[in-house]
């Protein structure tokens, strides 16, 4: 599954030669994921923000 941030070439490819059934698969296994379950006071482009700085920060 493409990351939340803008795929790589590499990956996008890789997500397009899935089918939509596999896609799909894809996402509801991550949605189900324990994780996913927690409810926040984070809008998603809090997370988004949030994810963005993890990424700079990663990079330097």
């Amino acid at each position: 599954m493409p990351s939340a941030l803008p795929p790589s070439e590499a990956e996008l490819a890789e997500w397009r030669a899935l089918s939509r059934e596999e896609q799909l698969a894809r996402y509801r296994e991550v949605l189900q994921h324990p994780d996913c379950q927690r409810i926040t006071s984070s809008t998603m482009s809090d997370i988004r923000a949030e994810a963005q700085r993890r990424v700079a920060a990663r990079r330097g």
